[in-house]
């Protein structure tokens, strides 16, 4: 009962439009009124508790790190070097944004601030070269959902912090599958472009793929810094926000030259703005995932699926499919904030690794974002390249397919996943 009444007040919530953030608030009211349990100073009291939290710090400056990236030249120079390196293959241009988005988001974890780089620099070009618009399009939203994988990744952050893991092994386990989802979409891509018969750009002399490298030489060392001080013990995750953020606003400014005094507002003041939005979502779920405890749901759904509690490959494909259902109708940080505290302790009462299973869960959550009514990835691309959004949605389910199979492919071989995690912490 405790379950339905969660449950039926958020759907309820979210289905006459309220925004998910008061759902998530009004939802965990109905828990409390239901427990006997509501006061008024509680819940602010968690609210407060839920957003003061020292690894959420990593958010705003990850955030700040990918605006002062775009602003900065720091994304247009990783797009070159794809260009000079890629672009003179047949369908090059969608191999440069594959091979870009991946270089891009191991700088900056945001999927959004990735996609919109992506979709001003690259669908232009491919559409002038030939190649049909709603696939590219397509192309780029797929691509741009890597960033939430590959390190370092803003939902892998709140990931942790909602179900106390270490996000840095989140981080680390992300690497492979993030590559991963890289190279399904090339194959895709490469089986697209044999028939368009598009331009290619001719191919870079060894002198300009060098000079492009040494451009983007300052941008390619962040990542660097980021894995290597996570390796070495030098600095925690949120340290190396702080560490990203700096750096990127240092080769911006000084190094590139890009980015202006006068521009500094504009770009502190559009990652405060989707900074606040994330942690507003982080507070109202903490009244949520407190209930959660209190009413001890995880254990009343432990009993619910008993009957597969011995078959966990089978327990994670259900999941699974229920993350992407659930994906369909709502962005990455809610499900991450709303499911993650109940479906973490199901998975581990199954003997599931709770890293494995929170880097399935993110990633499954990513693709979510491709997937309409919400699909905020195809959203951005539509709004950058002037499109509706139905005409990226039909582009995209190819790639979108693609990265499902290697979500389903983690799930029958956890090793991909867990092996490299081993080596990297041994």
């Amino acid at each position: 009962m405790t379950i339905v009444i969660f449950l039926g007040a958020l759907i309820a919530a979210i289905a006459i439009g309220i925004p998910i953030a008061y759902a998530l608030l009004l939802s965990g009211i109905a828990l409390m009124v239901h427990l006997n349990n509501f006061d008024a100073q509680i819940l602010a009291q968690n609210m407060l508790e839920g957003a003061n939290s020292f690894p959420l710090l990593a958010v705003p400056f990850f955030m700040l790190a990918g605006e002062i990236m775009n602003v900065g030249g720091l994304s247009k120079r990783i797009v070159n070097l794809a260009l000079s390196s890629v672009g003179h293959v047949r369908g090059g241009l969608g191999f440069v944004t594959i091979l870009a988005a991946v270089l891009m988001a191991s700088l900056s974890g945001s999927a959004v601030a990735d996609t919109a780089a992506l979709a001003a620099l690259l669908l232009p070009m491919m559409v002038a070269a030939g190649h049909d618009k709603n696939r590219s399009g397509g192309l780029i939203a797929s691509a741009g959902i890597i960033a939430p994988i590959i390190p370092p990744s803003i939902p892998f952050v709140i990931f942790g912090v909602s179900t106390n893991l270490s996000i840095g092994k989140l981080f680390m386990a992300g690497i492979v599958p993030g590559v991963l989802m890289g190279v399904s979409i090339a194959a895709v891509w490469y089986w697209i472009a044999r028939g368009e018969g598009a331009k290619t750009p001719p191919k870079a002399s060894r002198a300009e793929q060098l000079q492009k490298l040494k451009e983007s030489a300052w941008a390619l060392f962040l990542p660097v810094i980021v894995l290597v001080g996570l390796k070495m013990g030098v600095f925690t995750p949120t340290e190396a926000a702080v560490v990203a953020a700096v750096y990127a606003l240092f080769v911006a400014t000084v190094i590139y030259r890009e980015l202006k005094i006068h521009q500094l507002f504009e770009v502190f003041a559009s990652a405060a703005k989707t900074t606040s939005v994330i942690m507003f979502l982080v507070a109202a779920a903490s009244v949520s995932a407190w209930l959660i405890t209190i009413a001890n749901l995880p254990a009343q759904l432990i009993e619910l699926l008993q009957p597969f509690m011995d078959r966990p490959t089978l327990l994670l494909c259900l999941i699974m499919v229920l993350i992407l259902l659930v994906g369909m109708a709502m962005d990455l940080t809610p499900t991450i904030l709303i499911l993650a505290p109940v479906l973490l302790p199901v998975a581990v009462a199954a003997g599931i690794d709770p890293i494995y299973f929170g880097v399935l869960f993110v990633m499954n959550g990513a693709i979510g974002l491709t997937t309409p009514p919400v699909g905020t990835v195809l959203n951005v691309v539509a709004g950058v390249g002037k499109m509706k959004i139905d005409q990226v949605a039909r582009g995209v389910w190819p790639f979108m397919l693609a990265q499902i199979a290697v979500l389903f492919l983690l799930v029958m071989f956890p090793q991909l996943v867990l092996a490299p995690l081993r080596w990297f912490y041994s």
